[in-house]
């Protein structure tokens, strides 16, 4: 029970980060960005190709995040900006366009092969018969320490103050006076970078590899959509609902089906069924998720 307890708080962490930048972003520019979970593989790669120039890996982190989250606020200037005149549903198709861009552009320069972070072994923590390696134990640290940093932010801080008033009704808080383009700005900057540390921090145990924002896209998505689009903090509660789902699939033997003691397990390559069978529950009897935030159809 505790190593599913854990297996769902590592998978969790994997995607509450990706999901809350998601969600964060949605909440004032009003559509949903495809191209956000190939800015999380592209994080990915800057971080790996920065480790293995020389840079210690917190520091390629940290400068990946940058690098990402300034490309976030670009692709929002020159190109989201100028899809939302027509419309959101345009700026999403926009989105998917760019976000094969990225993953085209990614494999032209990097290739398919998945690229491996050089981590020192260490010997796994034994916590009652549950194992977590090191590398995952800072990485559900640094997950659990940015997410109480953004309810700070959120809650506690002027500019969290703006940014809710800005999501809850935008004429009105541009009409009161605050800057809502650079709120904007800054909310692209911060959503790009929360992605690349979230994809970054995936890619230590997966590696930086091209498909990794196409094995986010469902889950994130289906995880901000739960949570209700436009509330962060819905996202990563929905997050770890998915990550509860999609665990508790692949751990349950159901061997008890078929007779005999044969242990039956649902194999890996399923994982994504979870995700599409929650969308669709959420989709059908709680389309504005669970915690009741407007969802905007596209």
């Amino acid at each position: 029970m505790l190593q599913f307890l854990i297996d769902t708080l590592l998978r969790a962490s994997d995607l509450a980060l990706v999901a809350l930048g998601l969600s964060m972003a949605y909440g004032l520019v009003k559509f949903p960005n495809i191209a956000h979970v190939q800015v999380a593989m592209l994080g990915a790669y800057v971080t790996f190709a920065l480790n293995a120039s020389g840079l210690p890996l917190v520091a390629a982190m940290l400068a990946a995040c940058v690098a990402t989250g300034v490309l976030a606020t670009l692709l929002h200037l020159l190109v989201f900006r100028r899809l939302l005149r027509a419309g959101p549903a345009i700026a999403m198709i926009g989105s998917l366009a760019v976000s094969m861009l990225i993953v085209a552009a990614m494999q032209g320069i990097a290739g398919s092969f998945p690229r491996m972070f050089e981590l020192p072994l260490a010997q796994p923590h034994v916590l009652g018969g549950a194992r977590i390696t090191p590398t995952q134990l800072v990485t559900v640290g640094t997950t659990l320490a940015v997410l109480a940093g953004f309810v700070v932010l959120l809650f506690f801080t002027r500019a969290g103050r703006a940014m809710r008033a800005l999501a809850c009704n935008a004429p009105l808080a541009a009409a009161s006076g605050l800057d809502a383009e650079g709120l904007t700005r800054g909310v692209n900057f911060l959503g790009g970078a929360l992605a690349a540390l979230g994809g970054s921090m995936l890619a230590l145990s997966t590696g930086a590899h091209i498909n990794l924002g196409h094995d986010l896209l469902l889950p994130v998505f289906a995880a901000a959509i739960l949570g209700g689009l436009g509330n962060p903090l819905g996202a990563v509660a929905g997050a770890v609902l998915i990550a509860l789902a999609e665990t508790a699939v692949t751990n349950i033997d159901f061997g008890f089906l078929f007779g005999g003691g044969r242990l039956v397990f649902v194999p890996v390559s399923y994982i994504g069924a979870a995700s599409f069978l929650i969308l669709l529950l959420a989709l059908l009897f709680k389309p504005y998720g669970l915690f009741d935030r407007e969802v905007r159809r596209v």
